[in-house]
């Protein structure tokens, strides 16, 4: 089979198991496009993105536009002759760039669509308690993530699961499933799905970017929606909490990455701190969360036990 030459656009960690897989099944990538380099740390130092850093060691032709409407840009881009380009985990193209090649424009989406279109699938699944999610392929066309879908795969998620390790399976799943979709493509026989008839009339769930605010721990919540919470922040961009120093009034800002939820009738007033043996426990009207993983600002991540040896939680609270 003659495979179609591709053009690959993906920055983050999330993109690089799919172009992986491409290259490995012998796919031609004739080029990859990527965001700039960022500053980041504390030096501010210019750092590639985990994309770029992957097709250097591979070798492979490489543009960082900063506008996708550059003439030089797409005249590159044409140059690569390709017969189709793949998305994944990238910007908002503009149609002169994802109508470019004749087999159009694929997106892998780390959602069941039509539910969680939007910027952050994988965490927003998870917070709202959701128990399954999975990857989608689909065409490209204007308004975000509502093209006709070519293939989707289910995974199931575990009550424990975090952002972080749903992040690592959806990609790998993803990758498999895109080297499907480019194999079916080159076979000239794939389905294409109106989302539409999918969602029957009802609005579907959304997946907008998480703004630091909506990190911030709702102690007034039950329990389980706390939990979900925190797993599905966690590690990033990672949940938020401030209890309140009860003399001072003094706050410090704790950053939440791990927790076990333990529902039922708890002994201390709703918004209580407590050292426990391996926690940091805080009451809620319906059970104990027992955090184990946090941060402190400046300091690194650490285990409850060792945060507690400096911090006197019993002198704290989350009551307003």
């Amino acid at each position: 089979m003659d495979y179609p030459t591709i053009v690959y656009l993906g920055t983050p960690d999330f993109a690089v198991p799919p172009l992986r897989c491409l290259l490995d099944a012998g796919i031609r990538v004739a080029g990859v496009v990527t965001n700039p380099d960022k500053p980041a740390g504390r030096g501010q130092q210019p750092r590639e993105s985990p994309v770029k850093q992957f097709a250097r060691e591979r070798g492979l032709p490489l543009l960082q536009p900063e506008d996708f409407r550059d003439e030089v840009f797409l005249e590159q881009v044409k140059s690569w002759h390709a017969d189709l380009q793949v998305v994944v985990a990238f910007k908002i193209l503009p149609r002169v760039l994802w109508a470019m090649p004749p087999l159009g424009t694929v997106n892998l989406h780390a959602s069941l669509l039509p539910d969680y279109r939007g910027a952050a699938p994988v965490n927003r699944v998870i917070m709202n308690g959701e128990t399954r999610t999975g990857v989608t392929t689909f065409l490209l066309q204007q308004q975000i993530d509502t093209g006709n879908i070519i293939f989707q795969e289910q995974v199931e998620i575990g009550e424990r699961v975090t952002a972080g390790e749903l992040h690592d399976l959806l990609a790998a799943r993803g990758s498999e499933l895109l080297l499907k979709t480019v194999r079916a493509i080159a076979g000239g026989q794939y389905p294409l799905v109106d989302q539409e008839t999918l969602l029957r009339g009802r609005a579907p769930r959304s997946a907008p970017k998480i703004f630091k605010e909506e990190m911030k721990i709702d102690w007034h919540r039950d329990g389980r929606s706390i939990y979900n919470h925190i797993r599905g922040l966690s590690p990033f961009p990672a949940a938020w909490t401030e209890p309140r120093h009860r003399q001072t009034g003094q706050r410090v800002t704790l950053k939440i990455f791990s927790a076990e939820w333990e529902p039922g009738k708890q002994c201390l007033p709703a918004g209580t701190l407590a050292a426990a043996a391996g926690s940091l426990d805080i009451y809620l009207h319906d059970g104990i969360m027992h955090v184990t993983g946090l941060q402190l600002p400046g300091k690194k991540r650490m285990h409850a036990s060792e945060f507690l040896r400096g911090f006197p939680a019993d002198q704290y609270t989350l009551q307003d």
